[in-house]
């Protein structure tokens, strides 16, 4: 049949990993975008470039292989994952204002709203997860809801379809943060959410080398985001692009071996006697497992878990040799740490008690190394570290 008006089937994500968005140059430059390290360029074409604005060459590179990535309109690098979320905070909302937090939120999105925002008139309430609690929560100068999932550190999955048409329906921003998931895993605006959020520093970057934030939506929502980023000086130089765009190639690859050791190393946690709990996406009941399956291609890199209580948590950090207890996550490496101690260490004790982050939580980031030499190096510490 000649002249079929079908569109062609959409590329396959190791394909947009590698090649969306790459800039069409003459031969003689490769087949890597060139790093871009200027900061001064000629205006007399009646564009005025420079890197704080996010136009040159690295950024309109990076940008568009996200937006693809996420299935979005536009995307946006920023400095830093927080970056990124500060500029959804102070475009989105004004004094008076009024946001939806997940309970439990990253510890440092936490800060931003109740140490800087909130003594500027931003109001806030905190969300226990459930869709029919979320209408409660509503109120006239509610502005956005923002969640995370799986959430950090103990990977609850959240009803996300569930959450966006209830947040349109009251005309509320929907703002999720999806560094956990990455959208090999999971991608929350075909889901019906507004906006996207990373922390690019974990598994967008994964070589445990770079700092940087992503934004990802429709253009109507990233052009004021981008201003408010440009205001901020929230921006990424022509190196540290290139080193981002070199680590999306390799995205699809990295994601799926780490869940898939993650996973492996979640069920054989969870029948260790110096376990006394674990938490992973799909583990759990029914309901846990068919919202997880429904939501996301995989489990993910990231597990939690509980020392018993005949485990020492600093003899257990101290006897491994291959895991590094190191603050981020999402490289190449596996990485543990305890979050009441790092990433939620900012929270009041009871409310970290409050959710079940104790000194004996620990967030175990899989890399990719073998899955025995791993099993082998949590086993030689749970051992070492029974009183």
């Amino acid at each position: 049949m000649t002249g079929s008006s079908r569109k062609p089937p959409s590329p396959a994500l190791e394909t947009l990993c590698l090649h969306a968005g790459a800039a069409s140059l003459s031969a003689e430059f490769g087949l890597n975008t060139p790093v871009v390290t200027s900061s001064a360029f000629d205006y007399r074409d009646g564009t005025v470039r420079y890197p704080r604005y996010h136009n040159s060459l690295n950024h309109a590179v990076v940008s568009a292989r996200l937006a693809a990535l996420e299935g979005a309109e536009q995307a946006l690098v920023t400095a830093s994952g927080m970056g990124a979320i500060s500029a959804i905070m102070m475009t989105l909302t004004r004094p008076g204002d009024h946001v939806i937090l997940l309970d439990g939120l990253y510890g440092g999105t936490m800060d931003l709203v109740a140490g800087l925002l909130v003594p500027h008139g931003l109001t806030y309430r905190l969300w226990d997860g459930r869709i029919d609690s979320l209408a409660d929560c509503i109120g006239d100068r509610t502005r956005l809801v923002m969640v995370e999932s799986p959430t950090n550190p103990l990977l609850d999955v959240i009803d996300l379809p569930g959450l966006a048409d209830l947040a349109r329906s009251h005309g509320i921003v929907s703002v999720i943060d999806n560094t956990f998931a990455t959208p090999v895993l999971q991608q929350p605006l075909k889901l019906g959410f507004d906006l996207v959020v990373h922390s690019g520093t974990k598994y967008l970057s994964g070589h445990s080398d770079l700092l940087c934030g992503v934004l990802a939506g429709s253009q109507a929502l990233l052009g004021p985001l981008k201003e408010t980023v440009i205001r901020l000086g929230a921006s990424l130089n022509g190196q540290d692009l290139a080193l981002l765009e070199r680590s999306l190639k390799t995205l699809v690859l990295r994601v799926q071996r780490q869940s898939e050791n993650a996973r492996t190393l979640a069920d054989r946690l969870a029948g260790h006697p110096g376990i006394a709990g674990v938490r992973y996406p799909g583990r759990g009941g029914e309901r846990e497992r068919d919202l997880a399956t429904s939501q996301m291609a995989d489990g993910g890199g990231m597990l939690a878990f509980w020392l018993a209580a005949d485990r020492d948590p600093a003899r257990f950090l101290d006897a491994l040799a291959l895991i590094c207890p190191a603050v981020s996550l999402g490289g190449v490496e596996s990485t543990i740490c305890q979050p009441a101690l790092t990433s939620h260490a900012r929270l009041e004790p009871d409310e970290r008690a409050r959710l079940g982050i104790d000194e004996r939580l620990m967030r175990l980031s899989v890399g990719i190394e073998g899955i025995d030499d791993l099993w082998r190096d949590l086993q030689a510490g749970l051992e070492q570290a029974a009183y």
